[in-house]
């Protein structure tokens, strides 16, 4: 009896010998384990990517500073993945060759070497100047679909998912509801057959009131037709009737039309003018805006777009895509 109970001694002593030290063995692990997962969460990546929109640099660009060949290069620089592309800072390049046609391939064909060069993702071109899609006259509007056609196959050539359009013309609600989604209707429907979505920004006029804008959206009814909604493009009404240029005078509200407008979006443009001494945004909420674009369950590129006066442009740039990167950690 007594030899019986020192052997279960003995065996309780073991055990839990072996405990403690399987236990010495394994938290140090665990604890190491568990303050990388808290490192990773820190560190996560943005629900987003970065791209930039050529706008951004449009005046060193118009002025010769910058050659608009150069975008891919300048971009890299910065620090950004895609390209936005603007049809009109290359109005130049367009002139060069014998036909319209053969100096938009060259052009085609550079942009697309260059884009290689420095591994950036062609994302979208917005187009301006071939007409307007909302006008009413139907012979216009289709010779407007016409002129944005060499676009869309200019877009599928660089690998781009979309091509922004305007949808300026009347400025009858009812109307241009109409004439919208026709005009829009028509030319998503060719897109189609190349791949390419058509997007519509908020840029004036009509084409900012989102209630209106997310109609057509609706009426349409295309997986390739949508929106690129921008933060600050939400001016209805000008002085004088002017298009540009000339003081707001009736504005629709920013985060109402980005809610709107999420809804059917292929790509974000982060807007920006001018920035205070933290860093922030002193003429929209972006911790608001990065909010309403989560929770909409969008991840795909936003594109900086700095449009300020004080800034120079590249410092423009930075401060926006410093913005959004340190807000991205927040949410």
């Amino acid at each position: 009896m007594h030899k019986t109970i020192i052997k279960g001694l003995i065996y309780l002593v073991l055990l839990s010998a072996c405990k403690n030290k399987t236990t010495e063995n394994i938290s140090p692990p665990d604890q190491e384990e568990t303050k990388n997962n808290i490192e990773e969460v820190k560190e996560s990546p943005p629900f987003f990517e970065l791209s930039l929109a050529q706008w951004s640099l449009h005046k060193k660009m118009m002025s010769g500073e910058i050659d608009p060949i150069d975008f891919a290069k300048k971009a890299k620089e910065l620090g950004f993945t895609g390209l936005e592309y603007v049809s009109q800072l290359y109005k130049k390049e367009l002139e060069k060759g014998p036909t319209p046609e053969k100096a938009l391939q060259t052009l085609l064909d550079t942009l697309q070497a260059k884009s290689k060069q420095y591994n950036v993702q062609n994302l979208l071109i917005m187009v301006d100047g071939e007409g307007d899609l909302a006008v009413i006259d139907e012979k216009e509007r289709n010779q407007t679909v016409e002129n944005h056609k060499k676009w869309v196959d200019a877009a599928q050539f660089l690998g781009c998912h979309s091509i922004r359009v305007n949808l300026f013309g009347t400025n009858d609600p009812e109307k241009w509801i109409e004439v919208s989604t026709d005009g829009l209707g028509k030319l998503s429907t060719y897109a189609a057959t190349r791949g390419i979505n058509v997007i519509v920004e908020n840029h004036g006029s009509l084409s900012s009131d989102a209630s209106l804008l997310a109609k057509v959206m609706q009426n349409i009814n295309k997986p390739n037709c949508g929106t690129l909604p921008d933060f600050g493009n939400f001016c209805l009404e000008r002085e004088d009737g002017k298009r540009w240029g000339s003081k707001c005078i009736k504005e629709y509200p920013r985060y109402k039309g980005i809610e709107e407008m999420m809804p059917f979006a292929k790509g974000v443009s982060a807007k920006s003018y001018d920035f205070d001494s933290d860093g922030n945004e002193t003429t929209i909420d972006y911790k608001k805006m990065l909010n309403i674009i989560k929770k909409s369950g969008y991840q795909g590129y936003i594109g900086v777009e700095y449009e300020g006066e004080r800034l120079d442009e590249i410092e423009g740039i930075i401060a926006t895509r410093d913005l959004l990167i340190n807000l991205s950690k927040e949410l």
